[in-house]
């Protein structure tokens, strides 16, 4: 291994059209772009934080992973669930091939890191942490009290589904100027070849604000008073990252990645009213308020599907010998989640405009399935509806989120800029998010595992 330093800036969900498009704004990443090789990201399946970052640091897809999301099904029950968190991850991350080759890595904040796990280097843990106090939140241990005695309580994420939108705000900032303060202290206090964080801030603001930024978007209002939010947070962040990469050293490889995009969100599909008028989810009584699927009152004896909502719908279908009261025959499995397919495809809008719709079926999308997959991943009109879990609203469609204001919803293309001090990768062409890790891998003159399936980035091509 050289003694080349890599820092990985990660941006969570920041998209290329405000990345590269309104380049212009944020001086620091528009020098690392003309520096270095740039494009489009394209993110995992299912585009989402969990499981995102990790096929990044893995270098393997969410079916090696056996991550689908945030919650998992446990086995085939129809109710118990399980939330993953670090201790889902099994295979190896980019810092356990750098610390076994004598190396040592700073992770901040970088998800799944709850609860924090041992590292060769030093780890403070991300978003799911839980909140309030006596929780071991950094690997060593003793590093939490170092940080809250120079900086206070560390904070992990905020509270961004509520109307009030000036607290999310002034609580966004604050998260980011204490995470940016801790990391200029780490990157200068402690040893490392990598230095990994994520800031998920990105992600809050736009669900917080994308309507208010988007003209575009149907909730959008001309003047409204946070037309500017997301814009000058990326300009805040912009100088912060070049300050902190002033503190990483002249020699030091930059690579800024998101995990996915974000783009407006159209609205909700309630798929399990969908279900029910499809006569494939079959319930004693209907409901005429908001109801989470988890406690309607379903005649398992007569239902074919289901479905858990998001922003990708996962659907699970009622096998004989498979669920408790499966009702599908195993010879007909692959007949009938075809034509759930069929029908998932053709769902139209709420004006009857086409939808661009995919159906994923996992066992064809993966080249190993772990975990407690779906049936069926469906992303309806490419992402821009979510999926709507509840029902009872009186309506399929919903012109926002079921469960609480949120403006945007996740796209499959992220971004990356690589910048190397010493030349030779530049250019722009766009990639897949499995090249990261065989790319760090790469700069750090360490040989790629046979088992990483992305590709090392050269030059543009």
């Amino acid at each position: 291994m050289n003694d080349r330093k890599i820092l990985v800036a990660g941006l969570d969900c920041a998209p290329p059209e405000i990345v590269f498009d309104r380049r212009d704004e944020f001086p620091v990443l528009k020098g690392l772009m003309e520096r270095g090789r740039y494009g489009k990201l394209r993110s995992s399946d299912p585009p989402i934080t969990i499981p995102a970052w990790m096929v990044m640091a893995t270098g393997m897809d969410p079916g090696r992973l056996g991550l689908y999301g945030f919650r998992h099904r446990k086995g085939y029950s129809y109710k118990e669930m399980w939330i993953a968190n670090s201790r889902a991850v099994r295979e190896k991350k980019l810092w356990d091939y750098i610390g076994e080759a004598g190396g040592r890595s700073t992770l901040v904040s970088v998800p799944p890191s709850y609860p924090p796990y041992p590292v060769a280097g030093q780890l403070v843990s991300c978003f799911i942490t839980p909140p309030g106090p006596g929780k071991e939140t950094t690997y060593p241990a003793g590093l939490k009290q170092e940080i809250e005695d120079r900086f206070g309580p560390y904070i992990f994420d905020v509270v961004f589904r509520t109307e009030d939108r000036d607290q999310i705000l002034r609580e966004i900032r604050a998260m980011t100027e204490k995470r940016f303060e801790v990391m200029e202290w780490l990157i200068e206090a402690k040893p490392w070849d990598l230095f990994m964080f994520v800031e998920i801030g990105v992600d809050r603001m736009h669900h917080a604000f994308w309507k208010y930024m988007d003209r575009d978007h149907h909730l959008y209002e001309p003047g409204n008073p946070y037309e500017n939010a997301i814009l000058d947070y990326y300009r805040e962040l912009d100088g912060r990252l070049g300050r902190l990469i002033a503190r990483a050293g002249g020699d030091t490889v930059v690579l800024v990645v998101s995990d996915h995009g974000a783009k407006r969100m159209k609205g909700a599909f309630c798929v399990n009213e969908w279900l029910i008028d499809q006569g494939d989810l079959v319930v004693r009584k209907r409901p005429t308020e908001p109801t989470s699927i988890d406690d309607l009152d379903v005649d398992w004896s007569r239902t074919k599907a289901w479905a858990w909502g998001g922003y990708y719908a996962r659907i699970f279908l009622n096998v004989e010998g498979r669920e408790p009261r499966g009702i599908i025959p195993p010879e007909d499995y692959e007949k009938e989640r075809d034509a759930l397919s069929a029908r998932l495809k053709a769902v139209r809008g709420p004006a009857g405009e086409a939808w661009e719709t995919e159906v994923i079926k996992p066992q064809d999308h993966y080249e190993v399935l772990e975990g407690e997959y779906p049936d069926l991943m469906v992303y309806f009109d490419d992402l821009s509806w979510r999926s709507a879990g509840t029902l009872g609203h009186g309506t399929m469609f919903l012109a926002e989120n079921d469960t609480g204001p949120d403006d945007a919803v996740h796209a499959k293309d992220g971004v990356y800029i690589l910048h190397d001090p010493r030349g030779g990768r530049t250019g722009r062409a766009d990639a897949d998010i499995l090249d990261i890790a065989p790319t760090v891998l790469d700069l750090k003159g360490l040989a790629v595992p046979g088992g990483m399936k992305g590709r090392i980035l050269q030059g543009s091509s």
